[in-house]
């Protein structure tokens, strides 16, 4: 019995063997498939090795075709720029609202404070963390959720629901009152440094005996450190401070006391930012239902990302609507596909990779998803629309947080073809959204894990 088991064994690891493997005429046929005879193989061979494949692919009949003018743009003004770092996220919120403050204090451009908040989100991250392996300590180190979290300390990324948790709880100051340091324009080194410390917390915090309230004494320990690293790096927020404006017809006004929150309220007003929707179009799932992302927030007592699914074109609808109305909206969407960065252009005829390579690309928007070669890298604010003498939308316009020497002016135009294929998520008022679509926020939502391919943070 023992030898017949065997000699199965070894049949089936040479079958398996020679299944997994390319033989030499295998890879004979292979290498003949690429005819070194055929002139238009070597002119791509001498091309493509001599030059990037991309300014190969660019398409020649794009040229000359780009139009920056819109019909219809929301009243922004000023281009911010997140230098290098992956707050895109916190940009395009305060992009989408800062429209509002300019006109509250009548000035010609405003900016709320990036430096600011973040220091609250690496903060408020850090917390989330140890409050993870707290949380897990009992499990092993190859668990699913254990290796997340040793995976995902903390970092730049987030969603819109991201800057509400730390608006809602820390308010927000002038971009005048804590300006941006070197480390927040420049936060690669600061957060290795504050990931190496969190890892090494958690290592021990696994390791202490004591029940949740021995654990979270000494949780709070480790916390100063954090609080000390982020402080020396990024400055120390303001609890309160005075301000004063210069108007648009270049009048200065009185120096006012503020909080940050009460110059949130003296800023945006009474905002309700549960009047604020996130719409996604993720053809993986299906449509017209809620879904939530467990544990993917940044704040303890925050919302977690919540968003109904629903097709490009019905979220075209409301996008359309706000932007008539004057309001701006958070934008997220796989930036780097087809982008022209030298023209500031997003469409999908931008780049023809297979007339540069011989080589056929065919997946749709679903498939890119399920293969990971798609999804959410960059947020943008949403503030312009196109449309043709029937009011069918032809385009849309970006505004961009890499300052306004990139694309156009700061700005990106983007084809209502590349809407459809690579928009992700897109965040419209209350108001004008349909009430079929606002009853859908009355379902239980479907909990998806944290680890989704899909729902990376915008950078």
């Amino acid at each position: 019995m023992r030898k017949i088991f065997s000699v199965l064994t070894i049949i089936l690891i040479a079958h398996f063997s020679f299944a997994q493997s390319i033989s030499d005429s295998e890879f004979k046929k292979i290498r003949k498939s690429f005819d070194t005879k055929n002139q238009y193989n070597v002119a791509l061979m001498n091309a493509a090795s001599n030059n990037k494949i991309k300014d190969l692919a660019l398409n020649r009949q794009n040229a000359g075709l780009v139009d920056h003018e819109f019909k219809y743009k929301v009243s922004v003004k000023g281009i911010t720029d997140q230098n290098s770092s992956g707050r895109c996220w916190m940009y395009t919120s305060m992009n989408v609202l800062r429209p509002k403050a300019a006109k509250v204090f009548n000035m010609s451009k405003f900016e709320f404070s990036e430096n600011y908040l973040y220091f609250f989100d690496i903060f408020e991250k850090s917390n989330l963390f140890l409050e993870g392996i707290i949380e897990t300590r009992n499990s092993k180190y190859d668990d699913r959720k254990v290796n997340w979290l040793f995976s995902n300390v903390v970092g730049d990324g987030g969603v819109w629901n991201s800057f509400i948790n730390l608006a809602d709880k820390y308010g927000l100051v002038p971009s005048d009152v804590m300006p941006e340091t070197q480390s927040s324009k420049n936060t690669r080194e600061m957060v290795s440094l504050i990931k190496r410390k969190l890892r090494e917390d958690a290592i021990n915090l696994r390791q202490m005996k004591g029940t949740d309230e021995v654990l979270r004494t000494a949780k709070l320990v480790m916390l100063q450190d954090i609080y000390k690293l982020l402080a020396i790096n990024l400055g120390v927020p303001p609890t309160e401070f005075t301000w004063r404006t210069k108007t648009k017809i270049g009048d200065i006004t009185q120096y006012t006391k503020y909080t940050p929150k009460s110059f949130m309220k003296a800023a945006l007003g009474e905002i309700d930012f549960s009047n604020y929707i996130m719409l996604m179009d993720d053809p993986t799932r299906p449509y017209y239902k809620l879904y939530e992302i467990e544990k993917d927030r940044n704040v303890m007592e925050g919302k977690n990302w919540k968003f109904i699914n629903l097709p490009a074109a019905e979220i075209k609808v409301f996008a359309l609507k706000s932007i008539k109305n004057d309001e701006a909206m958070y934008f997220s969407c796989d930036v780097g596909k087809q982008l022209n960065s030298k023209e500031g252009f997003l469409d999908i005829n931008n780049y023809n990779y297979q007339a540069a390579t011989g080589v056929t690309y065919g997946m749709n928007k679903k498939q890119r998803i399920l293969s990971r070669d798609s999804g959410s890298s960059h947020g943008m604010a949403l503030v312009g629309a196109d449309t043709d003498e029937n009011e069918n939308i032809t385009k849309w316009l970006l505004e961009n947080s890499w300052g306004a020497s990139s694309g156009h002016n700061g700005y990106l135009t983007m084809t209502d073809a590349w809407f459809n294929e690579y928009m992700f998520r897109v965040v419209v008022l209350k108001d004008f959204i349909d009430a079929k679509t606002l009853k859908i926020l009355n379902q239980e939502p479907t909990m998806l894990p944290p680890w989704d391919p899909m729902f990376k943070s915008d950078k």
